[in-house]
């Protein structure tokens, strides 16, 4: 009995383990991400994250980064144009969408920002923007 219990443990822990992102690919993910970040959002979320003050938010450590990935998908690939308070501040500056940004490109630049500037969240992936790009379409 104790073999079982102890035979079905380490099997959990092994799927679980299998299922996780290898190292080697976050790391590949974080530089296409940064890469997509430096072309396509440095200018108004600025090289440390930042943002620009009642205009452009920060995505550090903000709620809008760290939870909800569809929403952030659903923001590439639609854009944002409401107010939006982050830490007692409001921003105004419509987000255009970024349609032309293929899944790849929008899963590691969104995994980039989730683990970049003081951000630890999981990362997006491929698959996720797939299913969440098909929604809209």
């Amino acid at each position: 009995m104790k073999k079982n219990i102890l035979l079905i443990i380490l099997s959990a822990g092994f799927i679980s383990f299998s299922c996780m992102p290898d190292q080697n690919d976050l790391k590949a993910s974080l530089a296409r991400g940064k890469k997509v970040y430096d072309k396509t959002c440095i200018t108004c979320h600025q090289p440390d994250g930042d943002g620009v003050p009642r205009m452009n938010p920060p995505l550090i450590k903000t709620q809008q980064v760290l939870g909800s990935k569809e929403k952030l998908v659903r923001i590439i690939l639609q854009g944002y144009n409401e107010q939006v308070e982050i830490n007692g501040e409001i921003y105004y500056t419509p987000m255009p969408a970024q349609p032309l940004l293929s899944n790849q490109e929008i899963a590691d630049v969104l995994t980039y920002i989730r683990n970049s500037f003081g951000n630890k969240a999981s990362a997006v992936t491929v698959n996720e923007v797939n299913k969440i790009r098909a929604k809209i379409k």
